[in-house]
C-alpha cells in the first residue's frame, strides 16, 4: 500500500477549500458531515456555497490564499473549476500549504495529494471508506454502492446506542461475558428487531439484558420468516431491505421466475430451495410451501420466501401468513417492485395521468375454482388504467367480456411480457386483436395486460385512432424498452 487508511478526528480541525464552483461545493457538502470548521477561498461562490456562507455554516476568504492563512494541521482541498484557474497554480498552492504544515488534496490530481478522499458508506458512527489511491475512483464508488446494500440504513443508530450503553455494560456485565453480550446485540435478536424498524424493542431488550448481567442464555430466536419481493426479474430492481434479508437468511425458498443472478446476493452458505410452480403442473402445491417455510422457521432458522414482484400482489402471501400465524411463527413482508410498475417504466409510460386516468386497478385473469370470474368491465370504467396479471390463458375471454361490455375494438392494449428479464417484450396492440397477437408472437407468460379507458370521450376516440394508426401489421407495435431492447418481432 502506498497509502494507509486512517480515521482522523475532525472536531478541532479546519478544512480550507480552494474554489467556489461545483467541485468545491461537492467537497464542502462532504465535509459538512464532520465537526470541522470549513472555509472556502474564492471571490465568487456558486448559489449553494453562498447560502452556506450566509447561514454561517462556512466561512469565506475572498483574497488569494497565502501561507499566512494556514496553520499546521489544516486540511487543504484544491477544487477549482476550469474558469477559476487564474493566480497561483494548483502546484504552487499545494507547495505553499505543505510549507505551512497542512495536508493537501487536489481533485483529480493524485500527484499533488498527501491524502485521498475515499468513497464513503455513512452509517454514522459506523463509517466504511473505500479508496483506490486516486487510480480508479469510479471503481471505488461501485464497491461503495455494493457495501451500501449490505448495511441497513439505521445501523449507525444501533452502534450509537451501544456506545451510550457501554459504561453500564462495564458496570453490570463481567468482562468474560461481554464478548458474548455484544455478539448477541449485533448478531442476534436486537439487531434483527432494529433492522425491521423496531428500535424501541431492540433498545429495551438490550437494557434488560444488561440489568440481568448478560445476554440471554436461552434460545432467543425461534426463527423468523421474511416474505420478500424480488421485483419483476432484474437484480438491480430489488430493494435494499430485500438484499439485507437475503444476506441474513439461513434458507431461501424461491419461485421459478427468480433471476439466478439475484440469488448471488445471498449468503454463500445459505440453503436454497426451489419451490416453483408451473401453470398446469404444480410440483409444489401451495399447502406444501406453507408447511416447509413454517417448519424451517420452527427449527430456529431465518427464512426468506423469495417471490417475484411484490409478495402482497397476487403472490398468495395471505395464505402463507395464515399458516405462519397458526404455527406461531413471526413474519414480515418486504415489498418489491410489482410487474405493472416495472413494465410501464420500461415502456416509458405512466400508469396514471392526471385528469385522464386517475384510477389504477390491479386485477387478475386467473379464476379460482368455485369462485365467479373477474368483472373486468366493472374495473375498466372511464378514467381507469387496468393491469391484468396472469391473463395470458384468459386473453380471449377478457376480450369477449370487454367487447360485450361496450368497449371499442380499437381500445389500446399494452402487453408486457417477461418484464425486467433478458427476454423482455413490450407490445402495443388493441382490444380487438390482442389475443391473436399474443398467440402469433408466442407470448406464453409471465405477462401483464394493460388497458386504459380515458376519462373523456374525446380522449377515448383519440386513443382509438392512435391504436388504429399503429396497428399496421398483425395489429401490434413493438415498443423498445428504455433499459432492455425489445425482441425484434
Amino acid at each position: 500500500m502506498k497509502t494507509f487508511p486512517l480515521f482522523v478526528k475532525m472536531s478541532e480541525r479546519r478544512v480550507v477549500v480552494i474554489g467556489g464552483g461545483g467541485q468545491a461545493a461537492a467537497k464542502v457538502r462532504l465535509m459538512l458531515k464532520t465537526e470541522a470548521s470549513i472555509a472556502v477561498v474564492s471571490d465568487r461562490l456558486d448559489p449553494e456555497l453562498q447560502g452556506l456562507v450566509l447561514s454561517g455554516r462556512i466561512g469565506q476568504h475572498r483574497e488569494a490564499i497565502s501561507a499566512n492563512c494556514l496553520q499546521p494541521g489544516d486540511i487543504v482541498i484544491i477544487a477549482r473549476d476550469g474558469d477559476e484557474r487564474g493566480g497561483p497554480s494548483d502546484f504552487e498552492i499545494a507547495e505553499m500549504a505543505r510549507s505551512a504544515g497542512a495536508l493537501v488534496n487536489a481533485v483529480d490530481q493524485p500527484d499533488l495529494c498527501d491524502f485521498f478522499i475515499p468513497s464513503i458508506v455513512d452509517r454514522d458512527p459506523v463509517v466504511v471508506a473505500v479508496g483506490s489511491e486516486g487510480n480508479a475512483p469510479l471503481l471505488a464508488r461501485q464497491i461503495k454502492s455494493r457495501i451500501e446494500t449490505t448495511l441497513e440504513p439505521r445501523l449507525g443508530e444501533l452502534a450509537a446506542l451501544a456506545g451510550r450503553l457501554r459504561p453500564r455494560v462495564a458496570e453490570k456485565i463481567a468482562p468474560r461475558a461481554r464478548r458474548a453480550f455484544w455478539n448477541w446485540v449485533f448478531n442476534g435478536a436486537p439487531r434483527q428487531s432494529h433492522a425491521k424498524g423496531a428500535e424501541r424493542d431492540a433498545a429495551d431488550a438490550i437494557k434488560q439484558a444488561i440489568e440481568r448481567g448478560g445476554a440471554p442464555t436461552e434460545k432467543v430466536d425461534g426463527g423468523f420468516v421474511s416474505l420478500v419481493g424480488a421485483g419483476p426479474g432484474s437484480r438491480d430492481l430489488i430493494t435494499l431491505r430485500a438484499v439485507q434479508r437475503l444476506q441474513e437468511a439461513d434458507i431461501i425458498f424461491y419461485d421459478r421466475l427468480i433471476d439466478p443472478d439475484l440469488l448471488e446476493l445471498a449468503r454463500r452458505d445459505s440453503e436454497r430451495v426451489y419451490v416453483g410452480k408451473t401453470p398446469g403442473a404444480h410440483a409444489w402445491p401451495q399447502e406444501r410451501i406453507n408447511g416447509v417455510i413454517a417448519s424451517a422457521a420452527k427449527q430456529g432458522k431465518r427464512v426468506v420466501r423469495l417471490k417475484c414482484g411484490d409478495p402482497g400482489i397476487f403472490g398468495r402471501a395471505a395464505e402463507e401468513i395464515a399458516c405462519l400465524d397458526a404455527a406461531g411463527v413471526a413474519w414480515e413482508i418486504v415489498p418489491g417492485v410489482t410487474a405493472a410498475s416495472a413494465g410501464a417504466a420500461a415502456a416509458g409510460q405512466s400508469l396514471t395521468e392526471r385528469g385522464i386516468t386517475d384510477t389504477l386497478v390491479l386485477t387478475t385473469g386467473r379464476k379460482r375454482d368455485g369462485v365467479c370470474g373477474v368483472d373486468w368491465n366493472e374495473h375498466l370504467k372511464p378514467g381507469t388504467t387496468m393491469a391484468i396479471y396472469m391473463g395470458v390463458g384468459e386473453a380471449r375471454e377478457i376480450r369477449k367480456h370487454l367487447l360485450n361490455g361496450g368497449h371499442p375494438k380499437a381500445l389500446r392494449v399494452d402487453v408486457m411480457s417477461c418484464v425486467g428479464m433478458r427476454n423482455q417484450r413490450l407490445i402495443q396492440t388493441c382490444l380487438g386483436e390482442f389475443p391473436d397477437v399474443m398467440e402469433a408472437k408466442n407470448i406464453a407468460g409471465p405477462a401483464i395486460i394493460v388497458l386504459r379507458n380515458p376519462e373523456r370521450v374525446g380522449l377515448l376516440q383519440e386513443a382509438s385512432r392512435t391504436a388504429n394508426a399503429v396497428g399496421m401489421e398483425n395489429g401490434c407495435k413493438v415498443a423498445a424498452s428504455s433499459r432492455l431492447p425489445a425482441e425484434a418481432l
